[in-house]
C-alpha cells in the first residue's frame, strides 16, 4: 500500500501478512480524496477511522494535513502497527483498540468526518445500526463515509447523500 499524496506521498508502507485485514485499493482512496479535496478542508478537520485495519486511511489523512486522525479497530496487531507506523512517519494518529459499537455508543468524543470500512459480511441492518450510532459523535455538518461491497445498496438509510463505486468497492456518503 501507498499514501497517494501530501507531506509523505509515494511512501510505500508494507503491513505484516497476517493481518487480518482488506486495505483499500489505491484507486478506490484516489477517487476517494478527490471527492473530498473538493468539499472539505481536510487541514481543520477531526477524523474517526473505523475498522481501521493497517490505518490506510489514516494515513492518508493525516498526510494530507488533518491536525488528528483518531484510528479505532478491534484487532491488537492491527493497532500496533498503526501507532508504530504513525510514530515513525511523525503522524498524529491516535490509536483505539475495542469494539467499534461499543465506542460509539460511549459518545466521549465527535469529529468531522468518520470513515469506516467494516467487514463486507455485514447485514444490512449492521450497518443501519452503525450509521444511526455514528450520527451521535458527528459535528454539525459531519460528515460519514462507509466503504462496502458493490452489492450492498445504502441508499435507503438515514442520512444517505450519494455513492461513488470503485471496481468491487462502493463509498457511501452519509450528512445529518
Amino acid at each position: 500500500m501507498r499514501i497517494i499524496s501530501g507531506h509523505h506521498k509515494g511512501r510505500k508502507i508494507q503491513a505484516p501478512k497476517n493481518l487480518p485485514v482488506r486495505p483499500t485499493t489505491d484507486r478506490a482512496k484516489e477517487g476517494l480524496f478527490n471527492i473530498l479535496q473538493h468539499r472539505i478542508d481536510l487541514t481543520s478537520i477531526q477524523v474517526l477511522d473505523l475498522f481501521a485495519g493497517t490505518g490506510n486511511i489514516s494515513y492518508e489523512f493525516a498526510s494530507r494535513g488533518a491536525p488528528f486522525v483518531t484510528a479505532l479497530d478491534q484487532d491488537k496487531k492491527c493497532c500496533q502497527f498503526i501507532q508504530k507506523t504513525a510514530t515513525a512517519l511523525e503522524m498524529n494518529i491516535a490509536t483505539i483498540q475495542g469494539d467499534t459499537f461499543h465506542f460509539l455508543n460511549q459518545k466521549t468524543a465527535s469529529f468531522d468526518l468518520v470513515f469506516a470500512d467494516p467487514p463486507y459480511d455485514f447485514e444490512i441492518e449492521v450497518y443501519t445500526k452503525m450509521v444511526a450510532s455514528t450520527k451521535a459523535i458527528l459535528r454539525p455538518e459531519g460528515l460519514l463515509i462507509v466503504e462496502h461491497d458493490k452489492h450492498v445498496d445504502l441508499s435507503k438509510v438515514s442520512g444517505f447523500s450519494f455513492a461513488r463505486n470503485y471496481g468491487n468497492n462502493v463509498f457511501s456518503f452519509f450528512s445529518f
